[in-house]
């Protein structure tokens, strides 16, 4: 079943202009079918909460067809805000409170913007440690993206991210390696993500945490893993949400950086996104800038819109796959009480019974 519009925010009539089903509030009381209640911590700055909003609400509207999803978009205090998007989500999102009261069965956390090295002095952190703890024992599943990924890495693994030295961004080739886990079962063993980081958790990292790799890439590293226990906490380190044209408007924003004198060097463009056809139009634009620049002109508009229409995606499919089984897994063992987060008979420390799976294997 599709997403339920259970309040007023405009990203689900967004939606329904692109095709996508949403059934109405009214509608769905009168199906037997079962809900789900995922939350969505959307800590992402102003300029791009509606878009992330959008893209984890397609997601999963998209993913998977087996109940009712009910998506539950909430923030943080310690994330700043100017007046209009304080009052968007005080209009349109829930609050915490709220919603640990109520329970969820699966939670999303997105990325954010940081201003330093060390997350620990970010004003998220204490809210956000807040969140995860109470999630660890009342959520079926956190699915972590990006920043969210190395913030949780640090503050319950004690592994800190590190820094590449550059801007990893682009689209990047990634191979599943662990083809029996039921979050990469029947999707693509080959497959792109996009990236967009500066900072990066290792394979060994990883690893030291307990967790397990189960998707990597040979030049963007890892990006798909889970906790030791196989399910409850779900890292993404890419992008896989992204529409086709997000790099596109994040290279615009470096361009524009550039004009602007934020920038000393023209950015150079994402990897493994733009054709030969593409990157010739956007070495025009570029010397169209430098001419108007050295010339005291203003420089021309990016030409966002002759520039969509070349662009490919090739990473949604795959996305949808993991996020739909991710959901699916839920639906499998979580409590019909949302407030709960297993069935009786589920094992917390074991949920999908991997490891008592792996040991049966052991033993024969």
């Amino acid at each position: 079943m599709p997403l339920v519009a259970h309040n007023h925010i405009p990203t689900f009539e967004r939606l329904r202009s692109e095709g996508q089903i949403v059934l109405e509030s009214a509608h769905a009381v009168h199906q037997d079918i079962r809900e789900l209640h995922i939350g969505l911590l959307n800590m992402m700055p102003d300029a791009a909460l509606r878009a992330t909003e959008r893209q984890f609400f397609r997601l999963i509207g998209q993913s998977n067809q087996i109940a009712q999803f009910y998506v539950h978009p909430f923030t943080l205090e310690g994330v700043h805000r100017s007046p209009e998007a304080r009052a968007y989500i005080e209009q349109y999102y829930e609050s915490f409170d709220q919603l640990r009261n109520e329970g969820l069965d699966g939670l999303i956390i997105t990325g954010a913007n940081v201003q330093g090295a060390n997350l620990a002095n970010e004003p998220f952190w204490e809210p956000l440690i807040e969140v995860v703890d109470w999630a660890t024992h009342s959520v079926t599943s956190t699915l972590c993206s990006c920043l969210a990924t190395h913030a949780v890495m640090q503050f319950r693994y004690g592994q800190q991210r590190q820094p590449l030295g550059f801007k990893r961004w682009g689209v990047y080739p990634h191979r599943v390696v662990n083809r029996h886990h039921p979050l990469v079962i029947n999707v693509n063993t080959l497959f792109d993500v996009p990236h967009s980081r500066f900072n990066d958790i290792s394979r060994a990292q990883f690893e030291a945490a307990g967790c397990q790799v189960l998707a990597e890439s040979q030049q963007a590293g890892v990006h798909l893993a889970v906790s030791a226990d196989g399910f409850r906490i779900v890292f993404f380190q890419g992008h896989p949400e992204y529409d086709t044209i997000s790099l596109l408007k994040e290279y615009k924003r470096e361009v524009n950086r550039f004009i602007q004198g934020a920038l000393t060097q023209y950015p150079p463009f994402p990897e493994h996104l733009f054709s030969l056809h593409t990157r010739a139009l956007l070495n025009e634009h570029r010397e169209r800038i430098e001419r108007a620049l050295d010339r005291g002109r203003e420089p021309p508009p990016f030409p966002e819109a002759r520039l969509e229409h070349e662009l490919h995606n090739t990473w949604r499919d795959t996305a949808e796959g993991v996020v739909g089984n991710w959901m699916g897994l839920i639906y499998r063992i979580t409590n019909n009480d949302r407030r709960f987060p297993f069935m009786d008979d589920v094992d917390a420390n074991d949920p999908l019974q991997l490891m008592q799976h792996q040991a049966g294997l052991d033993c024969g």
